[in-house]
């Protein structure tokens, strides 16, 4: 069965992709199981160069997968270009791997003892329609590196360039079945992955909601679980900021993507004394957002993934309410939601729910405690920004705020060289970062026994040594 593929900036039919079923799902992942036993017999050295030509046919299809993202996810065309050569960076960082997946040497008495990171098998890798390209190397580059097969279901809105990933791998040299993209329903492909008994972890991306779901189908075997689940991040702002920069960057926090993003700093908390100033200095920062044509050069915003999903955002935002400005957007055909400012009360519905759309709220606060209390109190904790000049404020709030990923003075999350991952019900386990592939691997301990040197007396110290003469 397949099903069609809409731009959501044209609502244009792009293609057609067909659906995999559950049986197709049980022979790719039993095509991986063998590929994977495979590709734990080559070399590491061998291993890390295939991952670098991996990276390097990502490099020369740049456009190509940027052209994709445009078309399926309407991601503007610049940020396209950078999540293409993101996954090209995330894959030549974890092309050192494989050589470099150390064990140790445990001092212990009668023998050598060493662990060794062996891999887990046939891993499943589950991604969210938001960030296709991207999400997915955190996936599958530190799994192949540690010598594991990949079986990746893409979010069904938007597989296209997962689709051009997997054909590039092949090309690239990677053994048939190591890397395989399976695109489908969630209800079907996904559950598989959760069920089946020869897929030993499961890499999932997407709403807390369904990787409740996810954890508790793992539970029944025993299946390990990474889970990059929702946010509600706060951005805080203190008085003594550069407060022009904060307003500056603030729409950028939480636009990008058009606001479609687990990160988003979608609640600003500005300390009383300079709300006003901040509001004024934010209206022409979110007026000034360019929203449009994502193939455009200059595009900053693009549409909604669905029209379902833009209804879905401007649900939170009934008949105007607590609106305080917006900025613009197009009008007729696509997906299109203009970036929103709103002033709503604490508990209002659009300050405890992620909305996953270009709305963004603003509150006071009155002093730091009353910052952390209310950036704290949501069952979310992946990320957020810290505006201080104050360095020991910064790192007491960095510390106190409950997030995974934190920064001062800018909007920074993601860097494939460091950890990333949530607090609370934002996610379990970390991505990226050096100690990724070890996500990957079970420890195993090997003691060697070793025979006693010939004429040793056996004999054992059981009173410390004096120095001669004490």
């Amino acid at each position: 069965m397949s099903y069609t593929i809409i731009n959501p900036a044209t609502e244009s039919i792009v293609t057609t992709v067909e659906a995999t079923t559950v049986e197709a799902t049980d022979a790719a992942i039993a095509r991986a199981s063998r590929a994977q036993r495979e590709w734990v017999a080559v070399s590491p050295a061998d291993r890390g160069r295939l991952l670098r030509r991996f990276a390097d046919a990502v490099d020369d299809a740049i456009e190509e997968l940027a052209g994709l993202e445009v078309q399926n996810a309407g991601h503007p065309l610049g940020q396209a270009r950078w999540e293409a050569g993101h996954v090209r960076d995330v894959l030549e960082y974890y092309s050192a791997t494989p050589e470099r997946l150390f064990g140790r040497q445990i001092p212990v008495a009668g023998g050598l003892d060493v662990t060794f990171a062996e891999p887990l098998g046939v891993v499943g890798v589950i991604t969210p329609w938001n960030f296709p390209m991207p999400i997915a190397s955190w996936g599958f580059a530190p799994a192949l590196a540690a010598g594991n097969a990949v079986v990746l279901k893409p979010a069904e809105w938007t597989p296209l360039t997962s689709i051009r990933l997997a054909e590039l791998g092949l090309e690239a040299g990677l053994p048939e079945g190591l890397f395989q993209v399976l695109p489908g329903k969630g209800s079907v492909v996904g559950e598989r992955f959760v069920t089946s008994e020869t897929v030993r972890k499961i890499v999932f991306t997407g709403s807390t909601e369904v990787g409740s779901r996810i954890m508790a189908g793992c539970a029944t075997q025993i299946t390990r679980v990474t889970l990059e689940l929702g946010g509600k991040s706060a951005n805080i702002v203190f008085a003594d900021s550069d407060l022009e920069k904060a307003a500056a960057t603030a729409p950028y926090g939480v636009f990008e993507n058009a606001g479609q993003d687990c990160c988003a700093r979608s609640r600003i908390l500005v300390e009383r004394n300079v709300y006003d100033r901040f509001m004024e200095l934010l209206e022409p920062a979110v007026q000034g957002v360019v929203v449009g044509d994502p193939t455009a050069e200059g595009t900053e915003m693009g549409p909604l993934v669905t029209a379902s999903h833009r209804d879905r955002v401007a649900a939170f935002v009934p008949d105007e309410r607590d609106v305080a400005f917006r900025g613009t957007a197009p009008t007729g055909l696509g997906n299109w939601y203009p970036p929103t400012v709103l002033t709503p009360a604490r508990d209002a519905r659009a300050a405890r729910e992620e909305i996953f759309g270009p709305v963004v709220s603003v509150f006071p606060f009155e002093d730091e405690a009353d910052a952390i209390e209310f950036a704290n109190a949501s069952s979310y904790g992946l990320s957020g920004s810290i505006w201080t000049r104050d360095l020991s404020r910064g790192i007491r709030v960095a510390r106190a705020v409950e997030a995974g990923n934190l920064s001062v003075n800018s909007h920074s999350s993601v860097r494939y060289s460091t950890p990333f991952g949530g607090f609370k019900q934002s996610g379990l386990g970390r991505e990226l970062g050096p100690d990724a592939p070890l996500a990957f691997t079970e420890t195993k301990n090997v003691f060697i026994a070793v025979d006693p040197y010939p004429g040793a007396t056996g004999t054992v110290l059981t009173t410390p040594a004096s120095p001669e003469g004490a």
